[in-house]
């Protein structure tokens, strides 16, 4: 298997850790509050990230050259770690309006807009057969969104819960286009040390501006996120073990097809949240689960 391959494992398996974070999130969620369990992410990932730096610069029997950072890699970088932060703020505005389907059902046209903004500021035109498996992903999980009461339902584009989801879906685009310019930009000797240095400066951005705002804040916000240690080093070695593979795969091939095939997340959570309530499968959950694996498998083959 050429190296170039190796993409799709990483994707995978970053769709596997992060639905692990997920679901480490969940209980964080609840005691914390959501910006609190955001800054968790970050801040309990650091170590892990720093960790497989080190690893990488030790273990070979030859080392690898030190990676020569440039305004451009600091800029796209930047611009990734503060869409994603974003994304995240308007997430949450447009579950505010009550209307959570809406809300996750725009948000995920992230896919699209990938190839959009991957198009404008990379240069990365897709391919018709790859704009055609993104869109079929793409309602595969708009029907794995909405609930019974909503299928069917027309959506008011004009609301605030719209505006919102898109707006999510936009900034998530964003930093996806940021994490792939940053990749491109360093041209590290390896996937792997790419992703490395991608998760850890770009975490060291985040849990900084994060931080500051809850110094400045709410300072008792940072106490009781040391107390909760334990749980928050599980999320946080789980969402930085999926963001290394995330980063790694950006230095490989297109955004646009890397979040694409990282819809496969979707199937993972849906399924593991069905294991453990016991629930059985609605008839629009089974074909949005069969549209997804449609367009990733069609995504595959195309590259």
């Amino acid at each position: 298997m050429q190296w170039g391959g190796w993409w799709m494992g990483l994707v995978v398996f970053a769709a596997i850790a992060q639905t692990a974070r997920n679901a480490a999130q969940r209980s964080l969620t609840r005691d914390l509050g959501t910006w609190p369990a955001t800054l968790v992410r970050f801040l309990y990932g650091l170590p892990l990230a720093g960790l497989v730096l080190v690893l990488l610069y030790t273990l070979p029997a030859q080392a690898p050259e030190i990676a020569q950072w440039t305004g451009a890699y600091f800029g796209w970088l930047a611009m990734g770690a503060f869409f994603q932060i974003a994304a995240t703020g308007a997430l949450l505005l447009a579950m505010q309006q009550r209307n959570f389907a809406v809300a996750v059902t725009l948000s995920k046209t992230e896919v699209l807009q990938v190839a959009l903004f991957g198009a404008v500021f990379l240069g990365e035109l897709p391919t018709h057969w790859a704009l055609a498996a993104m869109a079929i992903a793409t309602i595969g999980v708009a029907l794995l969104s909405l609930p019974p009461r909503q299928i069917g339902a027309k959506l008011d584009w004009r609301s605030k819960a719209a505006m919102y989801g898109l707006i999510c879906g936009a900034c998530f685009a964003i930093a996806t286009v940021g994490f792939r310019g940053a990749a491109l930009a360093l041209d590290a000797p390896s996937a792997l040390l790419s992703g490395a240095w991608g998760v850890f400066i770009a975490q060291c951005m985040q849990t900084l501006a994060m931080g500051a705002w809850f110094l400045w804040r709410d300072r008792s916000v940072l106490l009781r996120i040391a107390k909760a240690w334990r749980v928050s080093l599980i999320a946080g070695c789980m969402g930085s073990a999926a963001s290394l593979a995330w980063f790694s795969a950006y230095a490989l091939q297109s955004a646009a097809s890397v979040r694409t095939l990282g819809m496969v997340e979707v199937v993972f959570s849906y399924l593991v949240s069905r294991r453990l309530m016991k629930e059985q499968l609605r008839r629009n959950e089974k074909w949005g689960i069969a549209l997804m694996l449609v367009g990733i498998v069609v995504i595959c083959t195309q590259l």
